[in-house]
């Protein structure tokens, strides 16, 4: 029987290669249980007064972690499950702040791709990763490199 679900493998992910998510909106308890479980307890996470009266940002923003950990779910779900193997890397740079109410997808682009020298059957790509906002607003940028199958176990 065919398993439905399975990632995507090194040679579906050619230098070039573009995709996109589906969306995930961030609510308010999305904010309170990321900065709970992970012990962000910034003020600007967790005194609205704060904001209100002395942070040069306004509203319920969301920790720039959190927005990543919702940009890897996505993708991750939708190309990664039985095929992705290690997160090596990453650069990161947030560009505007994410608040609750917020809709974020991830734009994807393949910029690097090869074979593993040391590792027969895997292959190390890096994509250039954008978190975008409902509005078309660039969030964040990311470019992990990551240790993915290869259907076959050639080295190259």
């Amino acid at each position: 029987m065919e398993t439905l679900g399975i990632g995507l493998h090194f040679e579906d992910l050619p230098v070039g290669r573009q995709f996109r998510t589906v969306g995930r909106t961030v609510t308010e308890a999305d904010i309170v249980n990321f900065c709970s479980c992970t012990g962000m307890t910034e003020v600007l996470f967790t005194d609205l007064e704060f904001l209100r009266t002395e942070s040069d940002i306004k509203g319920r923003v969301a920790p720039g972690a959190l927005a990543y950990t919702f940009a890897e779910g996505l993708l991750v779900h939708a190309t990664m499950q039985h095929t992705g193997y290690a997160f090596l890397e990453m650069d990161f740079k947030v560009h505007h702040p994410v608040f609750a109410g917020d809709t974020l997808h991830v734009e994807c682009e393949v910029i690097e791709a090869r074979r593993s020298k040391s590792r027969p059957g895997r292959g190390l790509v890096r994509t250039r990763n954008r978190i975008v906002k409902q509005d078309g607003r660039l969030a964040i940028t990311y470019t992990p490199l990551r240790m993915i199958k290869c259907r076959t176990e050639g080295v190259s």
